[in-house]
């Protein structure tokens, strides 16, 4: 039987598992593909360091020697240096590659699929989406045929798992948090997760995907959960919602004829009977609107080092069957048409403004005059009077306010507008409402 030389790059929780399978499962691998796979070598930063299931002499931390006569690279260090480096020399010698590189696909990901066209290997990145959640075959190959619409999507675990627990205990954004840590779901520096940086490079990827052009991670517009209250979460669930970090990517077609990709990424409210709202702890889910398929929704796990190395096989025994049976590489003409990328404030969406007002006459024409005088028109109003042990204080009321659809920069200057007003206390939070 034939043999395939594989290289994998990085030694982590996610690489030595992948390392694992294809020690152990070697003649099954070998059914499924048609041929052998051979681990050559495993590029570690501490060759001396043991690692489970892996022989030593297996380690290196020579890139060069592990990546020579390579047939397939398992890339799994992160980053975008030296990683880019190391993928597109193995590109260039003939090998294809496996990446979950996140990061690497948001910012290069024209440069990396023509470069793989243009060495007629393949470049494979299922698990950089979520995990072992199937999103990116489905959307370049089962659903090619289709015309894309929209991708709505929860595709950090560590968010969403946060979220879910200050909804469902009651817990503050820095208690869930640090459970979360304590967990091993958050980082001990979360920043990418909360600040919603690592789900926007996800939204960069599944939009060039979904719309054939190129987006970057710069292109896509970012805000995290840590402004997330406990209030605003009970606000939301009396309103009939639940508050979840959403990936969003559309296509816009302007009355002018126009197309263009809106991509962005921040925390939404979602109605409690949408498919979404129901993803709990750490899972991921991923919606999909198609022309002609309708609604899809790919649910499961996305991150940990089992779940991530099942998407890693699954691409490493897609690119070992094409070797063998030969066949083109990418076809690069995916992201080589230009559009035009949305700012957010043009980006039409609903808003719900919690504010506290001071409760007398004539504060709802106030608002609704503000309100009318931006273009926006109000769907509901809610108000519920605060209870106050000053008995002195002036008597004050929440108002939930919300709005039809409306441009986002409308919206936004409505709650500026609202802030000013001398019959408002404070805005309390603004939350834009999705999935409706």
């Amino acid at each position: 039987m034939e043999k395939l030389t594989v290289a994998l790059l990085g030694g982590g929780v996610v690489g030595t598992e992948v390392a694992r399978t294809l020690l152990t499962q070697s003649d099954a691998l070998a059914a499924r593909v048609g041929a052998r796979l051979e681990l050559a070598g495993v590029l570690v930063r501490d060759a001396e360091k043991e690692r489970e299931g892996i022989p030593q002499e297996l380690l290196t931390t020579d890139a060069e020697a592990v990546v020579a006569d390579a047939d397939i690279v398992i890339e799994l260090l992160g980053g975008i240096e030296p990683a880019r480096t190391h993928i597109l020399e193995a590109m260039a010698s003939g090998a294809s590659v496996v990446t979950a590189n996140k990061a690497l696909l948001a910012q290069h990901f024209p440069e990396l699929i023509t470069a793989a066209d243009d060495a007629g290997v393949r470049i494979e990145y299922e698990a950089a989406v979520a995990g072992a959640i199937p999103i990116v075959r489905p959307l370049s190959v089962s659903l090619a045929g289709d015309r894309i619409q929209r991708v709505m999507g929860i595709v950090n675990g560590t968010t969403n798992y946060i979220l879910d627990q200050m909804a469902k205990e009651g817990w503050d954004f820095d208690t869930a948090l640090s459970t979360a840590q304590e967990l091993g779901y958050a980082e001990a520096d979360p920043t990418a997760d909360v600040g919603g940086f690592d789900a926007a490079a996800k939204a960069a990827i599944i939009a060039s995907l979904a719309f054939q052009v190129p987006v970057s991670m710069d292109d896509v517009h970012v805000e995290g959960i840590t402004s997330v209250s406990a209030d605003m979460i009970a606000t939301a669930a009396a309103q009939g919602f639940t508050i979840k970090l959403l990936a969003i990517c559309e296509r816009v077609d302007g009355a002018d004829g126009a197309k263009s990709v809106s991509a962005r990424v921040y925390p939404a409210l979602v109605r409690d009977d949408h498919p979404l709202a129901s993803v709990s702890g750490a899972f991921n889910a991923v919606f999909v609107e198609a022309e002609n398929a309708g609604s899809l929704m790919f649910y499961g796990q996305g991150a940990g080092g089992a779940p991530t190395s099942s998407a890693v096989m699954g691409d490493l025994v897609s690119v070992a069957r094409r070797r063998v049976l030969g066949g083109r590489g990418q076809v690069a003409q995916q992201v080589r048409r230009s559009g035009d990328i949305l700012p957010i404030s043009r980006v039409t969406t609903r808003y719900q403004m919690t504010l506290e007002v001071f409760d007398r006459p004539g504060v709802l024409l106030r608002v609704a005059e503000v309100v009318a005088a931006e273009g926006v028109s109000i769907e509901l109003v809610q108000q519920t009077r605060l209870e106050t042990e000053d008995e002195d204080a002036p008597a004050r009321a929440k108002l939930v306010i919300a709005t039809h659809s409306a441009v986002e920069s409308a919206l936004a200057a409505t709650v500026d507008a609202l802030a000013g007003l001398d019959v408002v206390e404070s805005v309390k939070s603004v939350l834009r409402i999705e999935g409706a």
